[in-house]
């Protein structure tokens, strides 16, 4: 359970910006291809395809994985990278409890 605002678009007017993200998991498709799954109780605007763009950073080696904590205590949403485009986004299942 974090407070995500680092990872919300700035122009949300949602006030709770805490979250809790209970499965994140990056597998390899294939040589170019990945795939992220996260499940959590909610997510903010942009929230998913925020985290997508910080952590494509990692992977090109413009942040490391240990910035990933203080990106999320900054609470300030210059701090993440960029917002991923839309293209390949799928929504696979949800759950009301």
């Amino acid at each position: 359970e974090h407070d995500f605002t680092a990872f919300c678009s700035s122009n949300t007017e949602v006030q709770d910006k805490v979250r809790t993200i209970y499965d994140m998991e990056i597998s390899e498709v294939n040589e170019n291809l990945y795939k992220l799954s996260i499940t959590g109780n909610g997510f903010l605007y942009n929230m998913v395809r925020i985290i997508a763009g910080t952590l494509m950073e990692v992977g090109q080696g413009k942040k490391s994985p240990k910035d990933m904590e203080g990106i999320l205590q900054a609470l300030d949403r210059a701090a993440a990278g960029p917002t991923a485009p839309a293209h390949g986004l799928m929504l696979m299942k949800y759950e009301f409890l």
